[in-house]
C-alpha cells in the first residue's frame, strides 16, 4: 500500500475539472488502446504518453513548447511536474505543483503530488494537510482519499513507536504496529522501524 501520484484516472478527471465537464468512466480492463484525454491539446497529448514511454527530454520539450506561448497552462504545468518528479528533481516539482495550487486552488491533482513528495520526505503532516485541501475542493477524489488514509495509518505507525519506546511490554501497541508493518510490507525488528518511502505512479498512458 502506497500512497499515489495522480495516473490515469487522475489525469481524466484534472482535465474534466479544466473544461468544467464530468470526467469520463476509467478504461475497462485490459484495453489495449486508452482513450484521448478529453480537451488535452495534440502537443501535450503526445507529451503525455512520451512521459509514459520515459522519454522525458522529448515530452519536456513539447511541453516547454506549449508553455513558451501560455506560461499559466494548468495542464502543461502539471505535466512538468510529472516530469521532474519521474526525473528525481524533487525540489523543482513541488515548485511547479505548488504553483498550481496557488493559481488554481480548485484542483485537487497537484495538492495530491505535493503530498507524495512531501511523504517521501516524511512529513506526513504537511502531506495530510494537502490531501484534506483537495478532498475540501473535491470530495469524490478517490485517489486522495485513498493516500489520506495511507498516511493516517503511517502516523498511526510512528505513535505506536512512541508507545512502545516508552513501554516495551505494552502489547496491545505491539500488536498495534505489527499491524501496520504488514500492511506496509514491513518486516518487524526489535527497533522502530520507520515505514517505507511511497512511491508516486508514473504518469499516464494517453
Amino acid at each position: 500500500m502506497f500512497i499515489r501520484a495522480a495516473g490515469f484516472v487522475a489525469a481524466v478527471l484534472y482535465s474534466g475539472l479544466l473544461l468544467g465537464q464530468a470526467p469520463p468512466p476509467p478504461p475497462a480492463a485490459g484495453e489495449l488502446v486508452k482513450p484521448a484525454i478529453p480537451g488535452l491539446p495534440s502537443e501535450l497529448a503526445a507529451a503525455n504518453k512520451l512521459i509514459h514511454d520515459g522519454e522525458y527530454a522529448e515530452a519536456l520539450a513539447k511541453v516547454d513548447a506549449v508553455l513558451a506561448n501560455d506560461a499559466r497552462n494548468p495542464q502543461a504545468r502539471f505535466l512538468k511536474g510529472v516530469i521532474q518528479t519521474d526525473q528525481g528533481e524533487t525540489e523543482e516539482a513541488r515548485a511547479t505543483f505548488q504553483g498550481l495550487t496557488e493559481d488554481f486552488p480548485e484542483l485537487p491533482e497537484p495538492h495530491n503530488n505535493l503530498a507524495v513528495i512531501w511523504a517521501q520526505k516524511g512529513r506526513y503532516d504537511i502531506a495530510k494537510a494537502e490531501l484534506e485541501t483537495a478532498l475540501a475542493a473535491h470530495p469524490d477524489y478517490a485517489i486522495a482519499h485513498e493516500n489520506l488514509g495511507d498516511i493516517y495509518t503511517r502516523l498511526a505507525g510512528a505513535e505506536y513507536d512512541r508507545a512502545l519506546a516508552l513501554d516495551k511490554t505494552n502489547k496491545s501497541a505491539q500488536a498495534k504496529l505489527a499491524l501496520v508493518r504488514q500492511m506496509f510490507d514491513v518486516p518487524s525488528s526489535t527497533s522502530p522501524t520507520k515505514l517505507p518511502v511511497p512511491k508516486p505512479a508514473k504518469a499516464p498512458k494517453k
